[in-house]
């Protein structure tokens, strides 16, 4: 098997996708020795924040010298970026030969008249195969959707549940209500575990009380009004939180203040659980956690930066962040989505502030809305808008239009802005 086969042979596991079930999963895993329960667990789940969390945790137990197991989705720049031990993803010989032992076990699910696993379940076995075979200290896990139906949601050893911001995200299938898509999400709480959750809205607090009562969890609550003495900056930003002065951030955009602070009640958790993790370990990997697709400058002359603001909440962080990081700066958008997202509100929180807005189509994405259709959208609250043929013909067209003072904004959709930045960094050359 090589490395394209391997992925090829993923990407088709999603042919057997049905049930919102952990069944085939369990039964994967147990036939492969149930590798997760060799494992200890932070449990990311939320519908914006899980990643950039996962990264300041995982960043900051390097840091203290643990050996830590990533997982995440979507991926921007690879599709290794996945599966990572100490930031360093998975090797492609380590890929085909664990997808080697999937395949196996999976045609033999099939002989025996049961479901074969999907693609996202399929590389969540893989993947903790590989955190057990380089025996991790710890794997920081972010859900793909929801929780409590969700793949990475068949392990047992979470020692601290995070619940990032929830907001209205995957209707139909989490639930139609804020406390119903909460109540998914928290899902993710275990017995014994502790839940260190950010301020919610009331109807999902109370969701999230309720699931950690029935487990008899504690609850910790991360409020991001207590980060205080902020210092906003596209490259270093800096707070104070509860006692912690003078923190430093490597990530920009406002919201970044509110995922470190949910991050610091992480770390301080697991500290009272008696790993060793000094000041210096949470100050360096606060200011060192790298976190591609978030708010990130990727080119300057003119100013251009990615986002991954691709719902209602997340446009609404993206527009205080305008409002702050760039006010009084002409910008030009890039957008590109995916039809099943609610991308009129995500128009409709920030088209005003763009000059002009270029709409593209993510390649590669059967979810993916033209970019004639995201641009009649569009219309309705920005008449200065046009559709880009491709991602190289959106990137050409941004820099026609903008000045070096001005600034090139691309958001929506993670799924195209690797494409994107790879465009932009051959045209830097």
């Amino acid at each position: 098997m090589t490395y394209e086969e391997a992925k090829q042979f993923l990407e088709e596991c999603n042919q057997y996708a049905g049930e919102l079930t952990l069944e085939p999963l369990e039964e994967m895993l147990r036939r492969l020795g149930n590798p997760q329960d060799k494992l200890s667990f932070v449990h990311i789940a939320g519908t914006n924040g899980k990643g950039s969390v996962l990264a300041y945790v995982s960043t900051v137990l390097k840091q203290a010298g643990y050996r830590v197991g990533r997982y995440l989705s979507p991926t921007i720049f690879s599709y290794r970026e996945r599966i990572q031990v100490n930031e360093a993803y998975i090797s492609r010989e380590d890929l085909v030969r664990l997808t080697g032992r999937i395949q196996e076990v999976g045609e033999q699910m099939l002989r025996s008249g049961l479901r074969h696993p999907t693609m996202f379940e399929a590389e969540t076995a893989l993947a903790f195969l590989y955190f057990a075979e380089q025996k991790c200290d710890l794997v920081v896990l972010e859900t793909g959707m929801g929780g409590r139906t969700d793949a990475t949601n068949v392990i047992r050893n979470t020692k601290v549940a995070v619940l990032a911001s929830i907001s209205m995200d995957h209707m139909g299938f989490l639930g139609d209500t804020l406390a119903e898509i909460a109540e998914n999400k928290a899902g993710i709480i275990k017995p014994g575990c502790t839940v260190v959750t950010m301020k919610q809205k009331p109807e999902a607090e109370a969701a999230i009380q309720e699931k950690a009562e029935a487990w008899g969890c504690t609850v910790i609550h991360a409020d991001p009004a207590d980060a205080v003495n902020r210092k906003r900056g596209l490259f270093l930003q800096s707070f104070d939180y509860r006692g912690h002065q003078g923190m430093e951030i490597g990530l920009a955009g406002e919201y970044q203040f509110d995922n470190a602070v949910l991050a610091m009640e992480v770390i301080g958790e697991l500290k009272r659980r008696d790993y060793r993790i000094g000041k210096d370990a949470v100050r360096n990997g606060l200011k060192e956690t790298v976190w591609p697709g978030r708010f990130t400058v990727i080119a300057e002359g003119p100013c251009v930066i990615v986002d991954g603001a691709h719902n209602r909440d997340a446009a609404e962080k993206l527009s205080q962040t305008i409002e702050k990081y760039l006010n009084g700066k002409r910008l030009i958008y890039v957008m590109g989505v995916l039809a099943d997202k609610e991308y009129d509100a995500v128009i409709r929180r920030t088209a005003n502030y763009a000059s002009e807005i270029i709409t593209v189509m993510t390649p590669d994405n059967v979810r993916a809305l033209p970019a004639e259709t995201l641009a009649k959208a569009v219309c309705m609250y920005n008449s200065h808008v046009q559709a880009a043929e491709s991602i190289r013909d959106a990137v050409e067209k941004a820099y026609e239009l903008a000045g070096k003072e001005d600034v090139i904004l691309a958001f929506g959709s993670l799924s195209y802005l690797g494409a994107f930045v790879k465009k932009v960094q051959e045209r830097s050359i």
